[in-house]
């Protein structure tokens, strides 16, 4: 069946809406961060606990490799989860790095 013009410029533009719900850059953030957390990933508190610490490394590398994270994304969702005197340091860090 032909398609007037109008039909083809409706259908376009659902597309377009479409694509641009979907490539949401904020929306993506969003639903990644969701499923980290589906993982149930450990808050880590800082203090002096050297074991502890490379033990959350450790499970949270498990999680980031299951979900194909870029090292930008590991850092997101990593600083996440970080809590107490974690997150202080963290701060810190991204004051002296900028």
């Amino acid at each position: 069946a032909a398609r007037t013009n109008a039909q083809i410029a409706e259908a376009l533009a659902m597309l377009a809406n479409i694509v641009a719900r979907d490539n949401d850059p904020g929306k993506d953030s969003e639903k990644r961060l969701e499923r980290f957390m589906l993982h149930k990933p450990t808050i880590f508190t800082g203090g002096y606990n050297p074991e502890g610490a490379i033990k959350w490394i450790e499970e949270v590398e498990i999680i980031f490799e299951a979900m194909g994270c870029t090292e930008e994304n590991k850092t997101i969702l990593g600083v996440y989860v970080l809590r107490q005197e974690a997150n202080v340091w963290w701060r810190n860090v991204k004051l002296r790095i900028g």
